[in-house]
């Protein structure tokens, strides 16, 4: 009857050396997840009045477009339909969780990159 070893055996290759995968395995420490909101937080007023700033149509005008606009795109995310809306980027549902109080969903934004300004994107001056 053979007894039991309570050291594991070593892992071996076939030519009878450690890998070496395992052998410069060591472990790492991950820290929490950190919020990546970066700025302030903008609210459907702040939205309303920048719409209306820009735009220099009226608040009373402008209220009820940016709202229905709003309910239209999160019912588009709530059938887990993918938004194509530039310059704003593409949003796509990447996972989402049912709770009791409402769904979390993770989203990914894909914004284009705005193009910069090089030598030569300047205009010639009109005296050449």
């Amino acid at each position: 009857m053979a007894t039991k070893s309570s050291t594991p055996a070593p892992v071996t290759a076939i030519d009878g050396k450690a890998p070496a995968a395992a052998a410069a395995a060591t472990p790492t420490v991950v820290d929490a997840p950190q919020s990546v909101i970066l700025g302030p937080v903008m609210r459907k007023k702040e939205l309303i009045d920048q719409v209306v700033k820009r735009s220099g149509i009226k608040k009373k005008d402008a209220k009820p477009v940016v709202e229905t606009m709003l309910s239209v795109l999160g019912e588009a995310l709530a059938d887990n339909r993918e938004l194509v809306l530039p310059p704003f980027g593409k949003v796509k549902v990447r996972r989402e969780k049912q709770l009791p109080n409402g769904r979390v969903m993770v989203v990914k934004v894909r914004q284009p990159t705005p193009p910069q300004a090089g030598p030569s994107d300047t205009m010639p001056d009109a005296a050449e």
